[in-house]
């Protein structure tokens, strides 16, 4: 006999709980045991779920609509949170199609198929980003800022983002929109900023770094913060529905900055290659983000300073690599 709904755990469906992101929020959900996690990925070749095989991966691909509607079926999630996406942006522009038909139209049938298979349902959130306010001179950006997307990933998300709203205003559905800052901490991908930088160095501490633009601004928050970021938001639902909330440290710094604490901690003594990487298309030269709302309304903060957390990230990536402090 099923137990009743009021007895049991609300069950949460997670999209992309295998990234980045999505995977250390996952391990931080089931250690609370607040909810039934359920992970869903898009199935690819040599890929498997790496969570202690304490929760049931489902795997679907977002653009199936047919495929979507039967894991919601199945589960009846309470609470979805969407993170699953294509996300280098350098990769967008030359596969502009993927991108959108991934992102926008995936997040489009995850919603749709929520409202109309759930009727319990209670909340939504959805990974947006800081790339939607693309070339905005409003910086730092605040949530009412007049979003200029300007790649075709920030295009997909903020197309999702409105898409949300276009539902939360028609139907009331009940969805809350992160954008986040810079991320780091990464332990399998170097193709990011603070990890590229920091394994260049590490491999070769009298050699070279490649490197673009380093006098654009950008802020870097600790994976820690990411995921407290979205264990805010479901905590305090009531507070969270129809609203969009930026997360950012508040400490903006040039990426020279940025690149000279790095080459300290990692005690680099090489030779910086500067535009040695070529700029995107539209290249945003400011990503400061105001997080004011965040602090304000759900008592969220940034507590990892950024040397903290590039001596954790640098720690790692020197035991990966076998390359010990000297």
């Amino acid at each position: 006999m099923e137990p009743d709904v009021s007895e049991r755990k609300p069950k949460l469906l997670i999209t992309g709980g295998l990234g980045f992101v999505g995977s250390q929020l996952v391990r931080q959900l089931v250690a609370q045991d607040q909810y039934e996690v359920h992970p869903v990925e898009r199935y690819v070749t040599g890929r498997y779920a790496n969570l202690g095989r304490t929760v049931e991966t489902h795997f679907v691909d977002l653009r199936d609509a047919n495929s979507v509607r039967t894991v919601l079926k199945r589960v009846q999630p309470d609470v979805v949170v969407h993170m699953a996406a294509i996300s280098p942006v350098s990769y967008s522009y030359e596969h502009p199609q993927e991108v959108i038909e991934n992102n926008l139209m995936g997040t489009v049938n995850l919603a749709e198929s929520c409202r109309e298979l759930i009727p319990s349902f209670k909340h939504f959130v959805y990974a947006g980003t800081t790339e939607e306010y693309g070339a905005t001179p409003e910086r730092p950006a605040k949530e009412t800022s007049r979003c200029i997307p300007n790649s075709p990933y920030s295009i997909s998300k903020y197309a999702g983002s409105k898409y949300l709203e276009y539902m939360h205003l028609a139907y009331d559905f009940p969805a809350t929109i992160i954008r986040c800052t810079n991320t780091y901490g990464r332990t399998n991908d170097t193709h990011f900023f603070i990890e590229k930088i920091v394994t260049q160095m590490i491999a070769n501490p009298k050699g070279e770094v490649m490197m673009g633009d380093d006098e654009a601004i950008r802020e870097f928050m600790y994976i820690d913060d990411h995921v407290g970021a979205y264990l805010s938001v479901l905590s305090q639902r009531e507070k969270s529905i129809g609203e969009i909330f930026n997360f950012s440290t508040g400490k903006p710094l040039t990426l020279n900055e940025v690149i000279k604490l790095a080459a300290r901690l990692t005690h680099f003594e090489g030779e910086l290659a500067k535009h040695s990487i070529p700029k995107r298309p539209l290249d945003i030269t400011d990503h400061s983000l105001n997080s004011d709302k965040a602090r304000e309304t759900l008592g969220w903060s940034a507590n990892v300073p950024l040397e903290t957390g590039l001596k954790k990230t640098i720690a790692f990536w020197r035991q990966k690599l076998g390359r010990p402090a000297g």
